[in-house]
């Protein structure tokens, strides 16, 4: 049996924090856009980029973060995230022009990128000697993030009510530096031999920055234009590039064969999708709640505290025992179908609405999917990785969980501007706008749910798998 650390659930305290403030990150800013918007001279269109630059920086790392967690050490690569993430807060606080704010963001997501690799990885090397304590684990660390997500809606609103906008940056400076203090708690590994494939990280980051760039663009730019199609063409040349070095240098960021862990691939889908179909709920909800119900900023936030509540109970105290008794894959598949559900009667709200009929009932099934779905594809992605590749397989599952969280945000919003959510006072078009948003989501998860129990392997066969022969060809698995 592996040594078991005996300060391990305090560890986990520690990245169970991180992972907290870091989903937090991409969503405090949301109701803190119109203040900065005026003290800053944003332009309109210059505005998304506040939480665009923090995304896709973010997103586009967090393969590197992963591969320097395992080459470095994941406490040493830990450590510097925060640093990094301190940086950029101070940096973002203290700016006094659009530019400047960008900046700070795009720093934050570097630190991102460093922090959510290296503390999974953490993680898993305290866990790994007992399945049971391992799915507690990454309940209560899992339940972090959409807990995240959802309260910094809350704090943005409390923040810009009562205090001033750049206390959704200033917030992370105490946490920041009480994290560091706390670092000694977690296990330090040495580092090992290898090199650090800048090629690969180049192409892989501009890549995913192109893709969420051009589709961010787009509903401006116009979905034929010639600009947005180089820009996609771009960024799919530059991820066909990325594939091309990781099957010819020696030591690749990904190496490819990490595609042959059980149910990595299908994992990975449904957690695209899941971001996809969740962070465009929330974000469209809090819109619908401020500007057709008219809540204000706090008031809006503290509506959202339910489904918080909800997703907490669950994560924590059912899901992980409910994936003992039936595996992942029914888990994410019914999850993803359950969010579907909660989306389509979030699509029938009405100008006229109220939070206890139009909102609440509805936004809580979806909490219930969320719950049922995001543990159990997380843990299904990283499982079956070696300890050698833990950082890369928490770098990937992160990366997908982002990047379709941004893509499906900018996607959908094309889709709730076409139908009238850009119309401001005009509250029976904005209503329509937001329901068609929902709509979308509701198939993004729908899909990824059908496809999940189509494809994904159950546990009894990754366990059949993993007792066979390894593979000697480079089929990916399911």
């Amino acid at each position: 049996m592996s040594h078991v650390n005996p300060r391990r659930w305090w560890a986990l305290l520690v990245l169970a924090t991180a992972q907290f403030m870091v989903i937090m990150d991409t969503s405090i800013i949301g109701v803190a856009l119109p203040e900065m918007q005026k003290d800053l001279g944003f332009g309109q269109g210059e505005l998304q980029w506040v939480f665009n630059a923090y995304v896709i920086v973010f997103g586009g790392l967090l393969l590197l973060g992963g591969r320097l967690s395992d080459l470095v050490g994941a406490r040493k690569i830990f450590v510097t995230g925060w640093a990094v993430m301190i940086a950029g807060s101070v940096l973002a606080a203290a700016a006094q022009t659009a530019w400047v704010e960008i900046a700070g963001r795009a720093v934050q997501g570097v630190g991102g990128a460093l922090i959510a690799p290296s503390a999974m990885t953490l993680l898993m090397m305290l866990f790994t000697h007992d399945p049971k304590e391992l799915g507690k684990a990454m309940a209560l660390y899992g339940a972090a993030a959409p807990a995240g997500g959802t309260a910094g809606v809350f704090l943005g609103g409390v923040f810009t009510e009562w205090a001033a906008w750049q206390w959704v940056f200033v917030i992370y400076i105490p946490i920041g530096l009480a994290t560091l203090a706390a670092t000694k708690l977690l296990p330090d590994v040495g580092s090992r031999r290898g090199s650090v494939d800048v090629l690969g990280a180049v192409a892989v980051t501009a890549g995913l920055a192109l893709a969420v760039f051009a589709v961010v663009r787009a509903p401006e730019a116009g979905w034929g234009s010639t600009a947005t199609i180089l820009q996609l063409v771009g960024a799919a040349a530059l991820l066909v590039l990325f594939l091309v070095i990781q099957k010819s240098v020696r030591e690749p960021l990904m190496p490819l064969g990490v595609w042959r862990v059980p149910r990595l691939g299908s994992a990975n889908l449904a957690m695209t999708l899941l971001g996809a179909a969740w962070i465009p709920m929330w974000y469209f909800l809090n819109l619908y709640l401020q500007q057709v119900l008219g809540y204000g900023a706090f008031a809006s936030g503290a509506a959202l505290l339910p489904m918080t509540v909800l997703l907490m109970i669950f994560m924590t105290a059912v899901t992980s025992r409910l994936m003992t008794k039936v595996g992942a894959k029914p888990l994410i598949g019914g999850g993803l179908l359950v969010l579907a559900a909660g989306l389509v009667w979030l699509a029938a709200v009405e100008p006229t609405g109220t939070f206890l009929v139009d909102v609440l009932p509805a936004s809580l099934v979806a909490a219930l999917g969320m719950s049922l779905a995001y543990i159990p594809a997380m843990i299904a992605a990283m499982s079956g990785a070696p300890q050698e590749q833990a950082g890369l397989a928490s770098g990937i599952v992160n990366t997908t969980y982002n990047v379709g969280s941004a893509l499906g945000l900018a996607a959908l919003t094309a889709v709730a501007m076409s139908q009238g959510a850009d119309r401001l006072g005009d509250l029976p078009e904005l209503t329509e706008g937001f329901s068609a948003a929902f709509v979308g989501a509701a198939v993004i998860a729908a899909v990824g749910g059908v496809v999940t129990l189509l494809v994904m392997k159950g546990d009894k066969a990754v366990a059949a798998e993993a007792a066979a022969p390894a593979p000697q060809g480079e089929k990916v698995s399911a």
